[in-house]
């Protein structure tokens, strides 16, 4: 007997050529032109009503009716979502703006957004009968995908850079995944995922290369309605590898106002890349739509390490489409962002997450963003999974130091 969740899925749709495919068959990409394909609701008849959300539980799942999963005892979930979105007093009048809130997904099971897309993609894997799946990763992509097939009794399949942080390479090992590291970057990986996927049985997960990992990422757009009163901010800043979450929110976007729950006005997104791997960047301020494959990428923030992008036309349009930006940060302004909104708020963010607010201040420079803007950043990992990023070396206290009388 079906534990029905109320999913309203119809079909799947390219996003770049419209045609349709079955929801209830296993797709990747469009196998017309190999383009993206987004799950399409039927969104008229969705009985769900923002009141209808204070009852239900604090996770992602609590928006069941617009995600694709048929059959509640398919969902595989450790708690994601829902994650607190967090005023940021002292950045605001440090910045001279009106009000700045960061969005932690450091706070996701697996310490990051990741869990989102995994918990979607595999609980719609397992639904479709998958066996076993796999994903290259730049490392906390791997972590919840090895964590989540856990959870769902699925064999796991992981590549990742032999250079990815340590703290995700023992998190997929760990969770049971079978983990290999390669020499070279995410999109070297992924050829070793698609090389071996028919030989060992995997469904390949990779980042927009299968319908439902955005899914899970674009319950961030519904949650920023929700907890800012179905009311969107003026400028949403994300840092931008895959690209999976800006285009997940403006997905989200689309579909809560054709629900009714908003209106048709839109953040101003921002893309925020390394100055050592900076396609989107460098298509948006060269006019392009696509983003050629940016070589020798270099930045120690591997979340951002992605040279390339299968839905660089989706990130593109999403920009541009708000009136937003794209931008590229150092490395030393990162690691000062980091120290900055660890000191300042109290959250430690991930590199990444860090690389948002290097964007603000830029930002703020310059004038594109203004002092009564409401501006959420997007952490989208806990700072503890990069212990090395930022060095710090605290004072030892010898045995035989003075400081044991005089104090220190």
């Amino acid at each position: 007997m079906v534990n029905s969740t109320g999913s309203t899925l119809s079909h799947l749709e390219c996003t770049a050529c419209g045609r349709t495919f079955d929801a209830d068959v296993l797709h990747r990409l469009c196998e017309e032109c190999g383009k993206v394909l987004y799950p399409r609701y039927d969104l008229a008849n969705v009985r769900l009503r923002p009141s209808d959300l204070l009852t239900r539980e604090p996770s992602m799942w609590r928006y069941r009716e617009v995600l694709p999963i048929r059959d509640a005892e398919h969902i595989v979930s450790l708690g994601e979502g829902f994650t607190p979105l967090l005023a940021a007093p002292r950045l605001s009048d440090r910045l001279g703006i009106s009000d700045v809130r960061i969005k932690d997904e450091g706070q996701n099971p697996t310490g990051s957004f990741k869990a989102r897309g995994m918990s979607a993609a595999v609980s719609r894997a397992r639904e479709l009968g998958a066996k076993s799946v796999a994903a290259p990763s730049a490392g906390n992509a791997g972590g919840a995908l090895a964590a989540y097939a856990a959870r769902a009794g699925l064999a796991a399949g992981v590549v990742m850079p032999e250079d990815c942080p340590r703290i995700n390479q023992v998190e997929a090992v760990v969770s049971g995944a079978d983990t290999w590291l390669v020499e070279g970057l995410i999109d070297d990986a992924g050829r070793l995922v698609r090389t071996t996927s028919e030989a060992r049985g995997w469904f390949d997960v990779s980042t927009l290369k299968e319908p439902y990992r955005v899914e899970g990422k674009k319950t961030l757009g519904y949650e920023l309605a929700e907890q800012l009163g179905w009311e969107l901010p003026d400028v949403v800043i994300y840092p931008t590898g895959g690209g999976t979450g800006l285009v997940g929110m403006w997905k989200a976007f689309a579909e809560m106002t054709e629900l009714g729950w908003i209106g048709e006005q839109r953040p101003r997104m921002v893309v925020v890349q390394a100055e050592g791997c900076a396609p989107i960047v460098r298509a948006h301020d060269q006019g392009e739509r696509h983003a050629p494959r940016w070589e020798d990428a270099t930045t120690d923030a591997s979340g951002l390490r992605v040279p390339v992008a299968v839905g660089d036309y989706l990130i593109l349009d999403a920009v541009r489409d708000s009136g937003g930006t794209a931008v590229s940060v150092s490395e030393d302004e990162m690691r000062e962002a980091t120290r900055e909104l660890a000191a300042a708020e109290g959250i430690y963010p991930a590199p990444e997450g860090a690389a948002t607010l290097a964007a603000l201040h830029r930002l703020r420079d310059t004038g594109a963003v203004t002092d009564t803007d409401r501006v959420v950043l997007f952490n989208t990992g806990a700072g503890q999974k990069y212990p090395d990023f930022v060095p710090a070396t605290p004072e030892v206290v010898p045995a035989n130091s003075p400081a044991w009388k005089t104090g220190l």
